[in-house]
């Protein structure tokens, strides 16, 4: 199953499901990086980052029925930015984890995003390396799973050739 982030880049804008997703999995240092203009005042929390569990479903060879695997720690957080930088929108996010700066961070990022004045730049600057860096993590992640890939029916032929010939 596709994921958000898995699609192939593009030059048009992202969905806000896309950038959300990708804001997530972002690195911390990538987003302190290019949001330490932004972060310069304090926000209006609408929720203050806090920290709780969420159930996590799996399904049966992946495609079976669903089940619960179990719970994941997740930080979230909404504010809206000052009015210094006439933005009026809201920013969510939801991370993996603890930690409360990549919620803010990303919160942050999200309300920029929604308007429509730094919005090029900052996909430019911030989404679509995200995109590119989960990209080669996804890489990595099915090669090391390729490498280590068993081919059941090669060993049951094998096996099976063995008992022919003591017959």
């Amino acid at each position: 199953m596709l994921q958000a982030s898995d699609s192939v880049i593009s030059t048009t804008n992202f969905s806000r499901a896309e950038w959300l997703a990708l804001l997530a999995r972002a690195p911390l240092d990538l987003l302190e990086q290019e949001l330490k203009d932004h972060t310069q005042q304090a926000p209006q929390w609408l929720r203050a980052p806090e920290t709780g569990l969420m159930m996590v479903e799996g399904r049966a060879g992946g495609t079976g029925e669903r089940f619960n695997l179990g719970e994941v720690t997740v930080t979230r957080c909404a504010l809206r930015l000052p009015n210094a930088h006439k933005i009026d929108a809201v920013g969510i996010a939801y991370v993996v984890g603890r930690s409360h700066r990549h919620a803010y961070l990303a919160a942050i990022a999200d309300a920029l995003l929604l308007s429509t004045t730094g919005q090029d730049q900052l996909e430019q600057t911030l989404l679509i390396p995200i995109k590119e860096l989960v990209a080669q993590q996804n890489s990595a992640r099915q090669t090391q799973a390729n490498s280590s890939k068993v081919e059941f029916f090669t060993v049951a032929r094998e096996s099976g050739a063995g008992q022919d010939d003591e017959d």
